[in-house]
């Protein structure tokens, strides 16, 4: 549906989230917006997943993480520029839906979802075993089964209520990064020797063996495939749009804020720890993060540190069943999901959905647990989808401006052009995914799971729309 001539896209919009979805209640304010969107994206991707990208690049994933953030941030400019036009409960399924055909937005909602669950499916499977740290000795299904619970709970609750839990979640984790960041620049200052044969210093960025470009040019195109993981989640923005208080207001400054924060907090960490420690010696096995806390002096670092990753984990669950739910209620209400997705309790929330994410992240924690390197196909797959939402964000984007939708008056707006540079990027970034061992497998299952999506739209949504 285009905008029409009596009316800007905005005040259609909102105009349309009332009437399409008047059960959901619009309850979440910036800084609720802004911290689903931190807890999201600040988690896994930076206390693990960051080693791996440092392994594979070496000083220069910097660079990377630069690089793979204005990509991003252009990405949500152009989900933010759509948000405003229509702050509706599906978000970019709809976007892709009005933009791009009914299809397009059945195969982005349920890729989206798809994304959500697998992130989740292997934190669930992480906290069980952040928990065996204090309780070596207890089976992992007691945690599971505990943190399950409290994320149902927590997204059954009134929407405001699962707003200030992800602030405070999420707030936990900031702060930690926070302390970290000037923890690892005090140790540099005094110059505390951190490693037993390398000085801590900020030339171990580029001094070292190999220099900025340790591993060369290859494993500087490798990394990519996981710093983009470390951005996923962050077009939750665009699913809160749908209950914000004042979309008008919230969504511009939390796009305009949160891309850069998280940008900040990769660099910076990722520097003082490449600073205090030579690149090589960043593993999972020993977390440079404890080090860092050892390093001041602070009893019980891992202890401290492991209650930081705990929060991190229970917040990026947190986020991630709330987009799932929303999602998976935004394609019920286009006839795109069972109808019964779109059944709420009376606080507000989607309780069929948010029961179904529960089970899924039950249900994946076992296969996970039962095949052996699950954790690292699951993460590479939530990647490519990722990146594939973020490519029908901006294929929709560019509909949206080419159908000459008048957006002069909104507060987020992006060249065309912008978009098409960052939809060149994010198809260059799926061609990355065949061209790596590690990767390729991912690439091949995300393909047939899109061409499993077209062809169950194909042979069973139209039909059953058609005998309707």
């Amino acid at each position: 549906m285009n905008t029409t001539p009596d009316s800007s896209p905005v005040q259609q919009g909102v105009a349309e989230a009332t009437s399409e979805s008047p059960q959901l209640a619009r309850g979440l304010s910036l800084r609720h917006i802004m911290f689903i969107a931190l807890g999201s994206a600040i988690g896994t991707g930076l206390f693990y997943g960051s080693a791996s990208a440092i392994q594979l690049a070496g000083p220069s994933v910097l660079l990377a993480y630069v690089i793979g953030g204005v990509a991003v941030f252009m990405v949500m400019r152009a989900m933010g520029e759509l948000a405003l036009a229509h702050p509706v409960s599906g978000a970019f399924s709809e976007y892709a839906t009005r933009y791009l055909g009914r299809w397009a937005g059945f195969v982005t909602g349920w890729t989206y979802a798809l994304e959500m669950a697998l992130v989740a499916i292997a934190d669930v499977t992480a906290f069980a075993v952040y928990m065996k740290f204090w309780f070596p000795n207890s089976p992992s299904w007691i945690w599971i089964v505990s943190v399950l619970l409290i994320l149902l709970a927590i997204n059954l609750a009134k929407v405001k209520a699962f707003g200030e839990t992800e602030f405070w979640f999420t707030l936990v984790k900031v702060s930690a990064i926070i302390a970290m960041i000037v923890g690892g620049i005090t140790l540099l200052f005094v110059g505390v020797q951190a490693h037993d044969s390398v000085a801590p210093s900020v030339t171990n960025l580029w001094a070292l063996e190999g220099g900025f470009f340790a591993n060369g040019f290859t494993g500087f195109l490798a990394c990519f495939t996981v710093v983009m993981f470390a951005f996923g989640g962050i077009e939750n923005i665009g699913i809160a749009a749908g209950e914000a208080k004042d979309p008008r207001t919230s969504i511009p400054k939390a796009i305009r804020t949160v891309p850069f924060r998280i940008l900040i907090f990769y660099i910076l960490t990722l520097s003082v720890i490449m600073s205090l420690y030579p690149w090589y010696s960043v593993t999972k096995a020993n977390s440079p993060f404890v080090q860092i806390f050892e390093g001041l002096g602070i009893p019980a670092a891992a202890s401290i540190l492991n209650v930081v990753i705990i929060t991190a984990a229970i917040s990026a669950l947190n986020a991630d069943v709330y987009g799932a739910g929303r999602m998976m209620y935004g394609l019920a209400k286009q006839n795109l999901a069972p109808a019964s997705f779109a059944k709420v309790t009376k606080n507000g929330a989607p309780w069929m959905t948010t029961l179904i994410m529960v089970l899924v992240m039950a249900v994946g924690v076992i296969v996970n647990v039962l095949f052996e390197n699950a954790f690292e196909v699951v993460a590479s797959l939530a990647t490519f989808a990722t990146v594939f939402v973020w490519v029908m964000i901006l294929l929709a984007h560019i509909a949206f401006k080419r159908s000459g939708a008048d957006t002069e008056a909104q507060p987020v707006r992006q060249p065309l052009w912008l978009s098409y540079l960052a939809l060149a990027f994010m198809i260059f970034i799926v061609v990355l995914f065949g061209c790596f061992a590690d990767t390729q497998l991912a690439l091949v299952m995300g393909a047939l799971w899109c061409l499993f999506l077209l062809g169950y739209y194909r042979l069973v949504v139209v039909r059953a729309r058609s005998e309707a």
